[in-house]
């Protein structure tokens, strides 16, 4: 398809603020032509589209239709098919990929973005609730981390916390570049049995306390993990199954996202209305990467935007999964 091989070339060459406000118009009016739950939805709002001017006035699809419907643009075979984690019974989003290629350069570009290459990095990933189940756009991710890596102690630990250990006091004497990434409940597990004093470790949690534990405001968490592990700051993964792209945080709960990629915030009491800068709200996500299902979600996740690139993740809406899902009949 001409249209859309023309967007995805434009995707990663993103430069400015105007470049941006481009790609996010002739993308916006793509998915309106060829997503038929999009195109619904914008109608349902009364968005006039040939008003558009600026991606702050595109309208977000609420992320719960990801749930309830198949979120494509136009009809085709899927390469991969992403889906969230649920408790028994409960609904999952699916996330319906056209080009895995795709999404892998979108993830690799980001990373090389804030981190260099994957093969100048060791890859530990503690992730026992993701491997327990199929569909995991994250399991996905770290994989193909792990195989650039072409290090033997690059791998999935599931529970093995007392092998984890062995293997981080191994490679602290080898003084290699080390990514600990893992799910928020087991870094504590593990922080808890076998604490490894390693400062130079990148500790990146990915969120998620999956039932296991108590919810904890990120200072107390940090603080923990900090303590454990001898590190100056926590590192953090922003993506979830509906997402193509990541933002990832350096430490202070302050994300960063890459070009093709933005936060912004919606008033929870107007949710077609924006936020100003440093005031709390919905988050409102554009991905480029997501050209085949839908760019602009509003999420479940409550935030704050403090610059263009830069934002903050405060908690989760309750009782989200009932918010904006009475604007399409099933």
């Amino acid at each position: 398809m001409q249209e859309t091989a023309a967007i995805e070339k434009n995707i990663f060459d993103i430069k400015t603020e105007a470049d941006f406000n481009v790609l996010a118009l002739e993308i916006f009016h793509f998915k309106y032509d060829k997503n038929k739950v999009y195109h619904r939805f914008v109608e349902e709002i009364g968005v006039d589209t040939t008003a558009l001017k600026n991606y702050r006035e595109i309208p977000f699809l609420p992320i719960e239709f990801f749930k309830t419907h198949k979120v494509v643009c136009g009809d085709f075979e899927e390469e991969a098919v992403f889906q969230s984690s649920g408790t028994t019974g409960s609904t999952t989003s699916r996330h319906f990929v056209k080009n895995i290629g795709l999404y892998e350069r979108s993830l690799l570009r980001g990373f090389e973005l804030f981190f260099g290459k994957p093969e100048e990095y060791v890859f530990l990933a503690l992730l026992p609730s993701y491997l327990e189940r199929t569909g995991s756009s994250l399991v996905h991710m770290v994989n193909l981390l792990i195989q650039l890596s072409k290090n033997e102690n690059s791998d999935f630990y599931l529970h093995d916390y007392h092998k984890l250990a062995e293997v981080l006091t191994k490679l602290k004497k080898q003084h290699k570049k080390i990514i600990l990434l893992g799910v928020t409940y087991a870094l504590l597990d593990l922080a808890e049995q076998f604490p490894v004093k390693f400062p130079d470790l990148i500790l990146m949690e990915t969120g998620g306390m999956k039932g296991k534990r108590r919810e904890m405001v990120r200072e107390e968490l940090h603080g923990i993990l900090q303590s454990a592990f001898g590190v100056k700051s926590i590192f953090s993964e922003y993506g979830m199954t509906e997402l193509l792209s990541q933002a990832y945080s350096k430490g202070g709960g302050i994300f960063s996202t890459p070009p093709w990629m933005k936060v912004l915030i919606r008033d929870v009491n107007d949710p077609l209305s924006l936020m100003p800068k440093h005031r709390s709200g919905g988050i409102n996500v554009i991905d480029f990467a997501n050209i085949y299902s839908c760019s602009f979600i509003a999420t479940q996740d409550l935030g704050k935007q403090h610059t263009l690139l830069n934002f903050e993740v405060l908690g989760r809406f309750d009782n989200s999964d009932v918010r904006g899902c009475n604007l399409l009949v099933t």
